[in-house]
């Protein structure tokens, strides 16, 4: 059994397996602990390369280094801990190895290798900071408030998730472009100035809750089109395929659709004029939500969920059952889906199962992303 299997067999224990004591928990947080470190070194030492350009201010800040100096102190800690209580050494081991690894290669001290010749970069650094930010917040609240209790962490398909994320994060810089590309050709091509203009004056508060009315109005048919159209369902049918719903769970789509759906929701907040911090606070509430909806909460949100998007109102739209096909598109607001005649939310109901009927989507990210373009049969 290979080193990789050992960890995931560990990791992925049912939680009588691993009762308090045992050097699991010591050992997860140290695994994490210890490639948070790892990674961070990495963007230390080749910052051309991995250094996202809007996440500059963070690396100018000063605090980079010391929280890394931090983070392989408590992983040290951590996998001695483990290897003291837990019988199996491996996350204790396996995590002790990467903090060393981090430390010899210079730690918090380590100095970049020299600059990246090219303006090609990857964003390791805005990987690190949406896992460590997105699953702090919303780790502990699934296993508090769970839906499903019998649900672990580390549910099945969880490395092909996270796996997701890391692909999505390090094409950043590739995602933007072809993200702004239909935004840039419609403002070149057509005078927009006074539009601009207008909606530029208005408050910021107000430009924000504009932006999320005209994306969600956008992405509702384009997400509607993904469910109706063979060719494009191929597609969307990778982030239908995930069995399990979790914070993670939003993080698996085909980048071809992440460019097209990206590209869609771009266009009208980038040409109409809005405030660029109005688009980085949409931009944020984005993330936040995307991991809010797919989150393993059992909250019914009934408060607002006639008004605004709730994990039920989306855990609806992943159902595997019948009632659930082609229902609730909405991103935001459900309205969308009342007007257009594709809302469900049966009273006080979730649905029983996740994924896409047949299971026709592959395992396996590669197998994943190669399944749009094979034909059917």
């Amino acid at each position: 059994m290979s080193i990789i299997e050992r960890l995931s067999k560990q990791l992925e224990k049912p939680k009588e397996q691993r009762p308090l004591g045992s050097g699991w928990l010591s050992g997860g947080g140290a695994l994490l602990a210890g490639l948070t470190g790892l990674l961070l070194v990495f963007v230390l030492k080749f910052p051309g390369l991995f250094v996202t350009p809007d996440l500059m201010a963070i690396h100018e800040s000063g605090y980079l280094r010391p929280f890394l100096h931090i983070v392989l102190l408590i992983g040290y800690g951590l996998a001695l801990t483990s290897l003291l209580l837990s019988k199996d050494k491996v996350l204790g081991g396996t995590a002790l190895a990467l903090v060393v690894v981090a430390s010899l290669l210079g730690g918090s001290q380590t100095n970049a290798s020299g600059a990246n010749p090219t303006s090609l970069y990857f964003g390791l650094d805005f990987f690190i900071l949406n896992v460590l930010f997105v699953g702090f917040l919303f780790v502990p609240l699934e296993r508090f408030f769970p839906h499903r209790a019998d649900q672990t962490l580390f549910r099945p398909e969880w490395q092909e998730d996270m796996f997701y994320y890391l692909v999505s994060s390090m094409l950043v810089q590739v995602l933007t472009f072809l993200t702004l590309a239909p935004a840039n050709f419609v403002t070149g091509a057509f005078d927009l100035n006074h539009i601009r203009s207008l909606v530029m004056a208005l408050p910021f508060v107000v430009q924000v809750i504009i932006i999320m009315v005209v994306t969600d109005f956008a992405q509702y048919w384009f997400h509607r089109m993904f469910h109706q159209i063979s060719w494009l369902w191929k597609f969307h049918a990778v982030h239908h395929s995930a069995k399990s719903m979790d914070w993670l769970a939003g993080a698996r789509m085909h980048v071809i659709e992440i460019a097209l759906l990206r590209g869609a929701t771009a266009l009208p907040m980038f040409t109409l004029g809005f405030d660029p911090a109005a688009i980085q606070v949409y931009v944020l509430i984005v993330y936040f939500y995307s991991s809010l909806v797919h989150a393993n909460l059992r909250w019914d949100f009934k408060a607002i969920e006639t008004f605004l998007v709730t994990p039920r109102f989306h855990h609806w739209h992943h159902g595997k059952e019948k009632e659930a096909i082609d229902v609730n598109f909405a991103i935001h607001f459900p309205l969308y889906d009342r007007l257009f005649g594709t809302h469900h939310m049966p009273e006080g109901k979730w649905p029983e199962a996740y994924g896409v009927g047949g299971d026709p989507v592959p395992t396996g990210y590669w197998q994943q992303f190669l399944y749009p373009f094979r034909k059917s049969g």
